[in-house]
């Protein structure tokens, strides 16, 4: 080595001894020692082989050739030594060792290729550096050559030559890649992953992404342009690897905690000694590590090197290589240019191993999520009833949504936890040799900065929590706002609630202001540590010593070393948090992982009593081990013989439910033997139902049999029902069966076991939920003795006394116990329990108490929802005139359940009563069509520039427009600190001092924090600006969306709305700011750069062009690629979680027709098909940044370059500066395409709000110059002329020129079928309809010309489903507070409610909770009635309940009408005739007109349409 000849000189070269030892070695070097852990990696994986092709054989025949060629020069030199030249060792060695090392090569290309290696990186990265280290002696050669005109060493020379060209040829032809393997299992699929078969260059530049980021571009990616998953990471894989190491944990923790042979007993010291140090639960972290570990530490091993590179530039900054390249003016310019390379060589490595090591990362994050939940919905599938209990579904779900989220999300920063430390000491070393001690102050700073973040970070936190209660009663009350709307326009209380969700608001937006204030401290911090770090460290490196000269290496090598510093310490923090999190979530996985799950074999199906199908001894049950001996069904003794029909009777909750349960196994067997011969059917007693169509709830997996399902569909009278619906077997059944009434799912669910066709049947009183001549057709024609299950065995659990004459046996229960058996005849007889229950049941057969399996784990979600049992279109449209009987049963059962339940909060989230009228039956084709819709509009494209514009408008312009001029001051504030610091270090030095050092720091300070007080500023204004945009844009909405007409709700599904409420308005208030702060953020601080970068080298200026143009075509391909690809992701999302938690409420029928492995493979679906758009979106993170970094990295290199070719015109100082900046611009020009893309997906929700803010309203509350006089109406006279109305635009009219006149006081019936325009007569009275011609007069005013509240406020109506709201029992009866205390509790006197009211210690102030569930449905119902009272108006509207709430309740209503409004007018819509039977006149409708008007006498002697009703009714 001589360095006069390498280094100080205008012509460098390397000695020949170096070029022949050293430089020769290195790729011989490299592949050695790779070559064992390579080989190893390829014994282990094996993808098939590669056919001999050309390329593989020219490859092979340049590596013969290239060994041939290093030989020669070994031969060569013996026979030199033959001719007695003496040679140095080299000569020998060096040939030696490249013709071993290239026969390895070519080795290596035919071992890769029968392991269906594609392309090899090992031998990539061997030809690059073979030729990079050729490059050397190759130059040498050629001028040496030119020099002396003449070669000495002509064979050397030519060998030399032949090499050089042959392993460039190698270098070549190995960037191609091969064909894929041949019997390689990949290719199966439609659309394969292009990764697996790209070459090696492709996969570590990402290139194989860009097919999909141009058809992303072109068009928006649908589902079928997605790749399919690789074989690695799809749930069939990792999840098989996870349970194994699951497993293996569960077994290794049994092995320790059985007690071994030779000591059998420990003595109860030694247990418990014992418990305390051995978890007693395996450990599912141990599992995760075993099988995630490796391919995450290969990510590790990435983020080491990239680690250790990113000190290289600052130290090519440093070692006064750059800056004291520009210093030194005599250096040979090929210095500057080597360095410039360096830094951009450097550079570009650095990115390209940052990225591997991110996608390593993120897939093992996908992965994890993929394992973690396909492990729980195992789990739930085998979980015991005891252990379900103790976590609700929501709970589970949670599991599966957040928790695993959350494992995903650390994975990104775990290196974090060894990579920060790792980090801070490398820069503080560099920094140390820099600057010395003085360092040590700007640390203290920054550790001072931790705490103040930690506390900011926890105040936002509680702030945060606040927040969330806010907005969950906000969102809360919207729903029951929603849900109730039209009885809030009944009784025109709208300004009331208004004023309710405005004041939760205003409460939500204090909190965020004060959240807001807190995060411009943090960002204050954020921005000002490294300044505030530099200044310190400089103040002190200058005032200690004054020989201490700080020039430009120092100052902007320490700048860049300080960002360094920056993102490890603001990490730190943040992953320890998040470690702690997802510990907690760790904990509560793998806890749910180690419930008790069910035995499957504590029924035996193999061997039984012969001529028996079901055989139970002395059998001992509970729901769980630990739970009091009340719950167990004890010492039954049951055989069932095969194929006879069994009734199993008994009070409510006897345990008749639990026996059907023991037999299926999901019960806990303490004692006796279970036997079930056969495969079993059940229908459980609240039918479970998938959200698929109906079809396929039949078929439930089985084989289609069309002749099979048509006379299933026949004998369940599911026929009827197919014609109403719309698509007929083909709709598609929404969640939990919400489009069905209670009685078509029970009827569901019982077809789906007649169509299973299975041996035995576990029948849990499915004729509860249906009419009683429904009823009598299923029992005669599928489960009695006639049925289509003769022959087969039946255990039937029923209340209802008919049929049980027809049944072979009766079971009665009490208590848990079997207390006789026998036929009807023999139990009559016996005069025991049986007939007390026949006693007891006769009496009152058509109100048939609904079972209600006191403990039978009624399941949160399983309490028959009033809202799916009230969904009168559904009922109305089954074409079952007695649905009163199921409403009757169901709301009863609601009311049983909500007085019985402990804690009637927990109770389902959101019920409602729905109250589409009947007369709609158009709507719920309407409905499905449009939700068919609603689900293909994800929007696409580009978001338009009015968005912008409005949510502009919304800040205020003046705001937006100071807060662009702050953004622009504050970064000339930091430039402006920065150019001062260039120009300080250009202070020149006298006598080893700089004078003035006191006036400079003080500038750099001023200026410093200048700058951050601007920071504080700006993102203050920001954040009201944001704030006060989120105030006006949820006034609008609200104030639009309580003007909206009814039809609008009546068309649009309230979960459409409340989005709006929800998500959007979240996403305005907390998301849109902070990415409006980052963006402008970061695209101020590009343009500083660029800006900086020019001033100081204006060569720089040409360069951008090109780089801006590229820019820009990369991130609209990325921003239109992605974010169509995450819209695809949080679609494919949703239905993983339902589809989870629609499993959970229904495993017990899953295990009983044994479908457990199809539901999973189900799932495994589900989740691949969300992975499958999750992947390419990672992808395309990691595509965008090699891309934008590379763009970056040109940006330092020109920056560097121009520097070195200007360096005669520029000082030190501004070198350090336009390369210290160019160093940072690659962060923010990432962060600036991530900020538009997440800037575009969120703005969205500003035009989504926008766009339901400005739905048409409905006519004006109040209008003041047509007010009615205060007493209107003193008559109550009403007067309908060729009225006609239709519910909206386009459908038919639904009265057709109704005339008529009832005169003050008369009480009017109004009767007619389904259908007739009943309700819709009393809607048109208080304009939730307005006429389509004609008009209404009451009193003589026309309704139509003043103010809707002028009109509702003056008429009442008693609706027929009584709507609650959740607040006190005093707001529900008088929202404004008009009346006195005195008023209220009269009018609660003559409803009757007064005793229940004052039983309660609240009193009037009674907390009735959402829909009123705390209040029985006849409760309900009086408060309605009390409402009116209160009210008192002139005229009164009865919509009467259609299902007879229970006769006493209907009967105080009636009589408290006829005692308490005998002077008003009283239209009453009946169903039940003995009602009206005494009123004035009775109105009968007939398909919107007027079919007979007329008094009751009169009606019924003309023996018209009325009379039939009433002799139907047995009154005539």
């Amino acid at each position: 080595w001589d360095s006069n000849i390498s280094v100080h000189t205008d012509n460098p070269d390397l000695t020949p001894c170096f070029q022949n030892t050293i430089l020769a070695w290195i790729p011989s070097i490299y592949l050695w020692s790779i070559l064992p852990f390579y080989l190893l990696y390829l014994k282990r994986n094996k993808r098939g082989y590669i056919v001999l092709s050309m390329l593989s054989r020219l490859k092979t025949i340049f590596g013969v050739l290239l060994w041939c060629v290093c030989w020669a020069d070994l031969f060569f030199s013996f026979h030199e030594l033959l001719q007695s030249k003496a040679l140095p060792p080299v000569y020998f060695v060096t040939p030696l060792v490249l013709g071993i090392t290239m026969v390895a090569a070519t080795i290596l290309i035919q071992y890769e290729r029968l392991r269906g290696i594609q392309s090899s990186g090992v031998l990539i990265i061997f030809w690059f550096l073979s030729v990079l280290c050729a490059v050397v002696p190759f130059r040498s050669k050629i001028i040496a050559a030119t020099t002396q005109g003449q070669t000495e060493d002509r064979f050397r020379f030519a060998t030399f030559f032949g090499y050089f060209a042959l392993i460039l040829i190698e270098l070549i032809l190995s960037c191609f890649k091969e064909k894929p393997p041949f019997f390689s299992p990949v290719n199966t699929d439609s659309n394969p992953c292009p990764e697996l078969n790209s070459g090696f260059l492709s996969r570590m530049t990402f290139w194989w992404f860009t097919r999909m980021a141009i058809l992303g571009y072109k068009k928006p990616l649908e589902d079928k342009d997605l790749w399919s998953l690789n074989e690695d990471d799809t749930s069939s894989v990792i999840i098989k690897q996870l349970q194994k190491e699951w497993d293996r944990q569960k077994i290794t923790l049994k092995h320790f905690l059985s007690p071994s042979p030779g000591n059998p007993t420990f003595t109860e010291a030694e247990c418990l000694i014992r418990d305390k140090k051995q978890n007693t639960e395996p450990s599912f972290l141990k599992a995760l590590l075993r099988t995630f570990g490796p391919y995450f530490l290969m990510g590790s091993f990435y983020k080491l090197i990239q680690d250790l590179l990113s000190f290289v530039n600052p130290q090519l900054l440093r070692n006064s290589v750059l800056i004291g390249f520009i210093k030194n003016k005599d250096a040979p310019s090929w210095w500057g240019f080597s360095i410039a390379a360096m830094m951009f060589f450097a550079a570009l490595l650095q990115t390209i191993i940052l990225h591997q090591h991110f996608q390593y990362c993120f897939v093992t994050g996908m992965r994890l999520r993929t394992g973690i939940t396909g492990m729980i919905y195992r789990k739930s599938l085998v979980i015991t009833n005891s252990a379900k209990r103790s976590s609700t579904v929501g709970e589970i779900v949670n599991l599966m949504s957040v928790d695993a989220q959350r494992f995903m999300d650390l994975m990104t920063f775990l290196n974090m936890l060894w990579s920060a430390p790792l980090q801070i000491c490398l820069a503080l070393y560099f920094l140390w040799q820099t600057l010395g001690p003085s360092v040590l102050a700007g640390v203290a700073v920054m550790v001072l900065l931790i705490p103040l973040n930690a506390a900011i970070a926890i105040k936002t936190r509680a702030f945060q929590v606040e927040q969330m209660c806010y907005k969950d009663s906000r969102i809360k009350l919207m729903n029951e706002i929603l849900s109730g709307i039209k009885v809030l326009k009944l009784y025109a209380w709208e300004p009331s609630f208004e004023e309710k969700v405005l004041e939760i608001r205003k409460n939500e937006l204090h909190v965020l202001k004060k959240a807001a204030y807190l995060n411009s401290l943090s960002t204050f911090a954020w921005i000002s540590a490294p300044f505030l770090v530099a200044l310190t460290t400089f103040a002190v490196y200058v005032s200690v010593d004054e020989r201490n000269i700080l020039d430009a290496e120092k100052a902007f090598v320490s700048l860049s070393l300080f960002n360094i510093l920056r993102f490890p310490l603001n990490m730190l923090p943040q992953v320890i948090s998040n470690l702690a999190q997802t510990s907690v979530s760790l904990k509560r996985i793998q806890q749910f992982l180690s419930h008790d799950e069910l035995d499957p074999n504590c029924v035996e199906t193999k061997v039984i009593t012969p001529g028996c199908a079901i055989s139970v001894t002395n059998g001992t049950f509970s729901w769980a081990k630990e739970l009091k001996p009340s719950y167990f069904l004890h010492s039954i003794d049951l055989l069932v013989p095969t194929g006879s029909l069994v009734a199993v009777v008994g009070h409510v909750g006897c345990g008749k439910s639990s026996l059907v349960s023991a037999l299926l196994g999901e019960m806990e067997k303490l004692e006796g033997q279970v036997a079930v011969k056969g495969s079993v059917a059940y229908v459980p007693q609240q039918a479970w139902i998938q959200n698929a169509t109906l079809k396929d709830n039949i078929l439930f997996g089985q084989q289609h049999n069309e002749q099979k399902y048509q006379s299933v569909l026949e004998a369940c009278a599911l026929k009827t029902d197919l014609e109403v619906l719309p698509g007929g077997d083909h709709t598609e059944i929404g969640e939990k069966g919400i489009n069905l009434s209670g009685g078509q799912r029970q009827r569901v669910s019982l077809a789906r076991a007649v169509f299973s066709d299975a041996d035995v049947y576990l029948l849990d009183d499915p004729l509860s939920a249906v009419d009683s001549h429904v009823a009598k057709h299923i029992f005669d024609n599928v489960i009695g003795p006639e049925g289509a299950l003769q022959g087969k065995t039946r255990m039937l659990v029923t209340h209802s006394i008919t049929f049980l004459p027809q049944v072979d046996h009766i079971v009665v229960f009490v208590d848990g116990k079997i207390s006789e058996m026998g036929s009807y005849q023999e139990l009559l007889k016996q005069n025991g329990a049986f007939a007390e229950f026949l006693r007891n049941y006769a009496l009152d057969e058509d109100l048939a108490e609904d079972e209600l399996t006191s403990t039978e784990m009624l399941e949160d979600e399983e309490v028959l929802l009033a809202e799916d049992t009230l969904s009168n279109h559904t009922d109305l449209a089954d074409n079952e005139p007695v649905t009163n009987e199921v409403r009757k049963q169901f709301l009863r059962q609601l009311s049983v359940i909500s007085s019985e339940r402990e804690c009637p909060s927990k109770m389902s989230t959101r019920r409602r009563v729905s109250e589409k009228k009947a007369a709609e039956p158009p709507l719920l084709q309407k409905n499905l069509t449009e939700k068919l819709i609603q689900a293909e509009t994800t929007e696409t494209g580009t978001v338009k520039l009015t968005v912008f514009w409005q949510y502009m408008k919304a800040v205020g312009l003046m705001t937006s427009l100071v807060i662009c001029f702050l953004y622009g001051c504050q970064n000339a504030a930091a430039i402006g600190a920065n150019v001062w610091l260039s120009d300080w270090t250009n202070e020149p030095v006298i006598n080893g001092t700089q004078h003035n050092t006191s006036m400079r720091v003080g500038v750099y300070a001023a200026l410093g924090l200048l700058q951050g007080l601007i920071v504080l500023l700006s993102s203050f204004t920001l954040a009201m600006g944001g704030i006060n945009a989120a105030r006006t844009l949820h006034a609008t909405l609200l104030e639009n969306k309580f003007r909206t007409p009814q039809s609008f709700f009546d068309t649009t599904p309230t979960g459409r709305i409340i989005n709006r409420f929800s998500k959007d308005i979240y996403v305005i208030d907390e998301v849109l700011p902070p990415t409006i702060l980052m963006f402008l953020g970061t695209f101020f601080t590009s343009v500083s750069t660029l800006i900086v970068i020019i001033s100081s080298t204006p060569l720089f200026a040409v360069v951008i062009i090109p780089l801006a143009v590229v820019y820009f075509f990369v991130q609209r391909f990325y921003v239109a690629t992605s974010r169509q690809l995450k819209r695809l992701e949080s679609v494919s999302r949703s239905p993983i979680y339902s589809h989870f938690s629609e499993t959970i409420t229904g495993t017990s029928v899953i295990r009983a027709y044994g479908r457990g492995n199809s539901f999973i493979l189900l799932n495994d679906v589900k989740v691949d098909e969300n992975q499958k758009s999750y992947y390419p979106s990672i992808v395309s993170n990691r595509w965008l940044g090699i891309r934008i970094e590379l763009i970056g990295n040109c940006v330092v290199l020109f920056a560097a370059l121009f520097a070195v070719l200007g360096k005669n015109s520029l000082n030190a100082g501004l070198v350090g500066l336009s390369v210290s900046y160019a160093l940072q611009v690659t962060m923010s020009l990432n962060w600036m395409v991530r900020m538009t893309s997440d800037l575009e997906t969120n703005i969205v929700a500003v035009e989504r709000v926008k766009e339901y803010s400005e739905t048409e309203t409905e006519a004006p509350w109040t209008i003041e110059d047509k007010k009615p006089p205060e007493d209107w109406p003193t008559q109550g006279e009403v007067e309908f002329a060729d009225y006609s109305v239709r519910y909206r635009k386009g459908l038919d009219l639904v009265l057709k020129d109704l005339s008529l006149r009832v005169e003050g006081g008369e009480k009017i019936g109004i009767v007619g079928r389904t259908g007739a325009g009943k309700s819709s007569m009393t809607l048109c009275l208080f304009r939730i309809l307005e006429a389509a011609k004609g008009e209404i007069k009451i009193d003589g005013v026309r309704i139509s010309e003043i103010g809707l509240h002028d009109l509702r406020s003056k008429i009442t109506i008693i609706p027929q489903d009584p709507v609650l709201f959740s607040g006190t029992l005093r707001m529900n009866l008088d929202p404004f507070n008009k009346y006195s205390e005195d008023d209220i509790w009269r009018a609660l006197e003559l409803s009757h409610l007064k005793k229940f009211v004052s039983s309660q210690s609240a009193t009037l102030n009674y907390e009735c909770s959402e829909g009123g569930e705390n209040l029985s449905v006849g409760q309900r119902q009086l408060v309605c009635l009390a409402r009116a009272l209160l009210r008192k108006t002139r005229i009164l509207v009865l919509d009467e309940a259609t299902a007879a709430i229970d006769l006493e309740t209907d009967d105080l209503i009636q009589m408290t009408i006829k005692t308490q409004f005998e002077d008003c007018t009283v239209l009453t819509i009946a169903h039940r005739l003995n009602t009206i039977m005494d009123y004035t006149r009775i109105l009968v409708l007939d398909k919107g007109t007027i079919a007979e008007f007329d008094t009751p006498s009169n009606l019924i002697a003309s023996r018209g349409i009325f009379y039939g009703m009433a002799k139907d009714a047995g009154l005539a």
